[in-house]
């Protein structure tokens, strides 16, 4: 038990430790690199176990922020009510929006979903709606820091191992027949446009707790919230942490949000030097750390007769 529980004790207590480990600034930096790791775990249950690879992170982001935002600054609500309100009606409305496009594969479905963010924009710059390309600003935020950290990191770790015992059912195996063979599962009499879109309201569901949490943590909403960052990193940190491990993504954002912070101060460079790295992992380390790391560390299993 010891070795099996091991590894899951060293991720949730070295999650739990960061915050007493880092000074208020980079404290910020880890809830950012939380709401990356939920993205990233989004986007790998989805392009690993369902088949969807979805660009649509930013999407997700910004109708968490934008539902949250608008329900503090109208209503004059707390947290405590928008934000599970804009995490369910974010995810609904995101899955409705993708609805349409389900039936795309592959690089289609991508191109298709890493629009919307795009569009969502240019409606609100030509609108003028919900604060123009200002924004709206002086939205209840959290009580202390602790409450921004262990709010973030607790709902990191609850949908890692929510995620994990998700696909590990009998319905990941349902989304696990689709990828490899729809039209087999299809034949079977199940329904693969129901069982995808529950599979793009769950990961929509943990993209706009994200955007949800983002509104509060700053205090203001805005079309940067739309940022294609969202939809681009988290794809960097599942290739880095290991696709298809559910916990390399979650690993790669807490590595690649501190390291793209750290390089901003070689200003352009600092693209050079993230794009250096991730090729070198592309190149020399395609399976990513969680693989390699899985694969060292039960090289040190022993079996004992009882």
């Amino acid at each position: 038990m010891g070795y099996l529980l091991l590894p899951r004790l060293v991720l949730i207590g070295g999650l739990l430790l960061l915050p007493f480990l880092v000074d208020m600034y980079w404290q910020r930096v880890l809830c950012i690199a939380g709401i990356y790791a939920l993205l990233a775990l989004g986007f790998d249950f989805l392009a690993e176990y369902v088949g969807l690879v979805c660009l649509g992170g930013a999407f997700f982001v910004g109708c968490g922020t934008y539902i949250s935002g608008l329900l503090s600054a109208t209503l004059n609500w707390s947290p405590v009510f928008t934000i599970p309100i804009a995490t369910v009606g974010g995810a609904a409305l995101s899955t409705l929006v993708l609805l349409p496009c389900l039936r795309l594969r592959g690089i289609y479905f991508a191109i298709t979903s890493f629009m919307f963010p795009l569009l969502t924009v240019h409606v609100i710059i030509a609108l003028n709606i919900f604060g123009g390309t200002e924004g709206i600003s002086a939205l209840a935020t959290f009580p202390n820091v602790w409450v921004d950290q262990y709010l973030i990191l607790g709902v990191v770790i609850f949908s890692l191992f929510a995620m994990r015992r998700l696909v590990n059912e009998d319905f990941g195996l349902i989304l696990r027949g689709i990828k490899d063979n729809d039209q087999a599962v299809r034949a079977s009499g199940i329904s693969i446009t129901a069982y995808k879109t529950k599979a793009v309201f769950i990961a929509a569901l943990m993209g706009c707790f994200g955007g949800a949490y983002l509104s509060h943590l700053y205090g203001w909403i805005g079309i940067s919230q739309f940022a294609l960052d969202f939809s681009i990193l988290p794809i960097s940190a599942a290739v880095m942490g290991g696709m298809g491990t559910l916990v390399g993504p979650v690993i790669g954002a807490f590595i690649l949000t501190p390291l793209s912070e750290q390089l901003r101060d070689f200003g352009q460079l600092r693209v050079v030097v993230y794009c250096l790295i991730l090729i070198g992992f592309i190149v020399y380390k395609p399976e990513g750390l969680m693989n390699y790391l899985q694969r060292k560390y039960h090289q040190f299993e022993h079996w004992k007769e009882v």
